[in-house]
């Protein structure tokens, strides 16, 4: 047989996987985003309890949080590029594999630093799952009606994550803290079992971008090491000075890399178009803001209210689940006004919510307090879905993937930086609630200067129903 006869046949199985298969790629796919969703959420509820079993401080839980955040955004291009080069399925069996053996570490951490190494594992795996379980989606669906509905069910299942993270989370904490790492295991075992039945992925030649990818961990770890460890030390701290500087000299280098380099993560030109620019920071000020929130509240209702870690699970239920309802309703909002409309809309409830939170009386019923963090879910909801169509709208198809990526890539690193700011703004000033109001008052500040931006945003298409 020849060589092209080869190629066409193998062609032709792609475009025909049998079911078994697609439901195979389906079911891994969202276990994955499901697992990786979880843990984004379900350790904030458990950082007092965790705290108080390791003497640990204000910055080693802000790491807890930070140290899963930040591999998984900056990490998040290279894995793309990674899955490109070496194959969607096995790089998802590989981060599931690293995800698996670092969420058993931290069930058995013996201290505050070990667990802390463990999240950053974990950060790296599910950098690794993110984008390959899309594309194993991607791979297996060649119908384009099909492809749309697993999609679909990809997403609702890390939207079901994001909900019930915070309730789950209080829920195993009551039973002991450490099983909050140990769920993922039967998770992820029963993913790499199914991932067997999934058709092996294509390789494709793919340039890898090591200067970029290098020089923007050391900015971002940098930026946040000096964030987070100012807040506890001193922001004149030689170490903390010295991580500003590292950090100001990774983003040069990486500027310079995505400049001129022959394989760029972050083409610049697509930087200096104003939709993708402004959509970047709302992207980024939007997630910000929601960590930030998740972060410092967890520590409120347990520390100044008094709530135990299941009551503060279902305090953030109201919050957490309407960006889980509200997400189609967001994107028919879009469809009938424009885009521009929800992502404004949106980001004027986040800071009405940000200043209702910030200035609530100590004595607010905790009910009360869980019911004025809402409008930050339903802002986000009503924000995020509209600003990936925009943008998606703003490039051409065939740099699709790259504003995607960038876009989340953006979103992460808006969590990891939210968590680090506001834990060290309550760490550097001399009471918890002043530190919580005023770094909730400073999120609302700059997500109102991002709503401000977002009106030179085009207004997208507009199909009004008679």
């Amino acid at each position: 047989m020849s060589t092209s006869a080869t190629t066409t046949s193998a062609a032709d199985q792609r475009l025909n996987r049998p079911p078994v298969q697609q439901r195979a790629a389906l079911a891994v796919a969202m276990l994955g985003f499901f697992v990786v969703a979880l843990d984004a959420q379900i350790v904030n509820v458990a950082l007092p309890v965790i705290g108080a079993a390791f003497g640990a401080g204000l910055s080693d839980l802000q790491w807890v949080v930070a140290g899963y955040t930040l591999p998984l955004s900056s990490l998040l291009l290279f894995a793309g590029t990674l899955s490109d080069r070496v194959g969607a399925r096995r790089i998802y069996g590989v981060g599931m594999a690293i995800f698996i053996a670092a969420s058993a570490l931290g069930g058995l951490a013996p201290s505050s630093v070990v667990l802390i190494a463990a999240r950053v594992a974990q950060g790296v795996g599910a950098a690794l799952i993110t984008p390959t379980s899309l594309a194993l989606i991607r791979e297996a669906f060649d119908d384009a009606r099909q492809r749309v509905k697993a999609i679909a069910y990809w997403a609702l299942g890390g939207s079901v994550a994001a909900a019930a993270g915070p309730l789950l989370g209080g829920l195993l904490t009551e039973l002991h803290w450490r099983i909050i790492f140990v769920i993922n295991l039967p998770i992820g075992l029963l993913a790499i079992a199914l991932l067997a039945r999934v058709a092996p992925s294509p390789r494709r030649k793919h340039g890898f971008d090591i200067v970029g990818q290098i020089s923007a961990l050391v900015a971002l770890v940098g930026f946040t090491y000096a964030v987070i460890e100012g807040g506890d030390l001193s922001y004149s701290d030689p170490q903390v000075i010295l991580a500003f500087v590292l950090s100001a000299f990774g983003g040069a280098v990486f500027l310079r890399s995505q400049g001129k380099g022959r394989h760029p993560m972050v083409p610049l030109d697509l930087l200096r178009q104003r939709p993708v620019a402004v959509c970047l920071v709302a992207a980024f000020m939007t997630m910000a803001g929601f960590y930030g929130v998740v972060f410092v509240q967890s520590l409120y209702f347990q520390q100044v209210r008094d709530a135990s870690p299941l009551q503060t699970g279902l305090l953030f239920l109201p919050m957490t689940a309407t960006v889980a309802l509200l997400n189609p309703t967001a994107a028919n909002v879009a469809l009938r006004f424009g885009s521009r409309v929800p992502i404004i809309g949106g980001q004027v409830l986040m800071v009405c919510g940000l200043v209702g939170v910030a200035l609530a009386p100590v004595d607010l019923p905790v009910w009360a307090v869980s019911l004025l963090m809402v409008p930050i879910g339903v802002g986000g909801s009503f924000t995020v879905p509209p600003l990936t169509g925009l943008l998606l709208d703003a490039v051409p198809a065939s740099r699709a993937g790259t504003a995607s990526g960038v876009l989340n890539t953006a979103r992460q690193v808006g969590g990891s930086i939210g968590v680090a700011v506001t834990g060290a703004v309550i760490a550097s000033m001399a009471g918890f609630m002043s530190g919580l109001r005023f770094s909730l008052i400073s999120l609302a500040v700059l997500v109102t200067i991002t709503a401000a931006l977002s009106l030179r945003l085009p207004p997208g298409d507009q199909r009004r129903s008679p």
